[in-house]
């Protein structure tokens, strides 16, 4: 918590405002309940008093490394979503938000003045290009990515 120059406090949001997310772990000799909350609040993972257990340390360390990896995996999983779903053409992007919607291919070639059969294909190639296995995977992919259904009336 003290550091030269500055609190631990404050150098952990200098981390936390550059973007970088990583685990924090403070320790501290000087440390009250109201500097804990503090570190708390701010996203740290624990927050130790001297004297502590090493071993407590030590798992506190293992389990914010555990997380650390699940977090990063999930932000390649989601980079390489972003990844196939730029390879989609505008037209298929167009067509995917239409599905999303719930709206049967007839009534997408209605809406974007296409053929059925056409809307098909554009259809086929965005459950290919991002290995959608099903309506609800397609569905579950688009939320990660933030892309919103069509709504009638609304802006497309």
């Amino acid at each position: 918590m003290r550091l030269r120059g500055k609190s631990g406090l404050t150098f952990h949001q200098e981390i936390v405002n550059s973007g970088m997310r990583i685990p924090v772990v403070f320790m501290t000799g000087h440390g009250d309940i109201e500097m804990s909350v503090k570190a708390m609040k701010a996203g740290a993972m624990d927050f130790f008093a001297k004297p502590f257990r090493d071993q407590d340390m030590l798992d506190t360390v293992s389990q914010a490394l555990t997380r650390d990896k699940a977090r990063l995996a999930a932000e390649a999983a989601v980079a390489e979503l972003r990844s196939l779903h730029d390879s989609l053409s505008p037209r298929e992007k167009e067509v995917l938000v239409f599905v999303l919607s719930g709206l049967l291919n007839k009534q997408i070639a209605a809406e974007m003045n296409l053929s059925e059969i056409t809307v098909k294909v554009h259809r086929g190639q965005v459950m290919r290009k991002l290995n959608a296995r099903s309506m609800p995977d397609l569905v579950r992919k688009a939320e990660l990515l933030g892309i919103q259904p069509f709504e009638p009336g609304g802006a497309h």
